[in-house]
């Protein structure tokens, strides 16, 4: 199989430690992928409704509805996960319970399930994903693409493979055949997992530390974005060639002012430096790096168009 006929993922699930603004890398994602024609669904999961800000939209619920038009015309839609919800499905899905289900949400009997069994709640979390990632719809998948503000990294291995240990607990049924469907999935080509960190010491660690447990876990790394990187590399200039230039533009190149500037130009080669050596690092791990911009006065919509123009040209789409 040629290197141009690998299957392109579909679920891509971004994850990063808090504060690197993998939830706006995750809905720019989003909007890269539509493409002309193309649906995509961006999911969040475990109530944190932070898309729908980004969107200045009202905030998600249960039902899958139109957030944006992507970057090339296709459509985004949105959807918060919840897992009482996702077990209704189920129940609906496999057991035929139907309204049967409902009731058993009013007296609790859901609440209580997912309270004996933690892991419960991933399972179903990651099989609503599994479905509407395979969906079909009018002869054509239901969504192009699937992307998934994913937990954190510190948890993201845990929430991923939730369903390989379940499907090796229960062997036969319903629920043991789900979690081995969704492990596959989950495992194979069809899922890309994004590390989303910023230039700083501790989420790039935590970026390297995620990295070794997805792959010791067999998870399908996709790229490594690093984001609010500022500025250009500033060129190499002296104190001399400053008062020159200072000199040319009609300013008085006093020596208070040349030492602030020059205090500012050396604060920001530091910057820089810092910046190439995490870069350095996490090339190290041999997966493509992508780099995003800071957006100084914070991500809005038109950021997150900004934002996914930067990922649409060779941007997170395969692994």
């Amino acid at each position: 199989m040629t290197a141009s006929a690998l299957p392109v993922p579909r679920l891509h699930v971004v994850t990063g430690k808090g504060g690197t603004g993998k939830t706006s890398v995750a809905a720019a994602l989003a909007l890269a992928l539509a493409g002309p024609g193309r649906r995509v669904l961006l999911v969040e999961v475990e109530g944190r409704q932070g898309i729908a800000p980004l969107f200045e939209a009202a905030s998600l619920g249960y039902e899958e509805r139109h957030l944006a038009s992507g970057l090339d015309g296709g459509e985004v839609f949105g959807q918060s996960v919840d897992a009482d919800e996702a077990l209704l499905d189920y129940l609906t899905m496999f057991y035929r319970l139907g309204s049967a289900g409902r009731v058993l949400q009013k007296f609790g009997a859901i609440d209580f399930a997912t309270t004996i069994a933690p892991g419960l709640r991933d399972i179903l979390l990651t099989g609503k994903l599994k479905e509407a990632v395979s969906r079909a719809e009018s002869g054509r998948m239901a969504y192009d693409a699937v992307v998934l503000d994913a937990p954190p990294t510190g948890r993201v291995v845990k929430f991923l493979n939730v369903t390989v240990e379940s499907g090796r607990l229960a062997k036969t049924g319903p629920i043991g055949k789900h979690s081995r469907s969704v492990a596959r999935m989950l495992h194979s080509s069809l899922t890309a997992v994004h590390l989303v960190t910023t230039p700083a010491a501790m989420p790039v660690q935590e970026t390297v530390d995620a990295y070794r447990e997805l792959m010791a876990a067999d998870l399908p790394v996709g790229r490594i974005i690093l984001n609010k990187v500022t500025g250009a590399k500033p060129a190499e200039i002296t104190e001399d060639e400053l008062e020159s230039g200072l000199a040319r533009a009609g300013v008085a190149p006093d020596s208070a002012l040349v030492k602030g500037l020059m205090t500012e130009y050396e604060a920001a080669r530091t910057e820089i430096r810092a910046v190439d050596a995490y870069r350095d690092r996490l090339e190290e791990l041999g997966r493509p790096v992508e780099e995003l911009p800071l957006i100084p006065e914070g991500v809005d919509l038109s950021g997150l168009y900004q934002l996914a123009r930067e990922l649409r040209p060779g941007g997170p789409h395969e692994h």
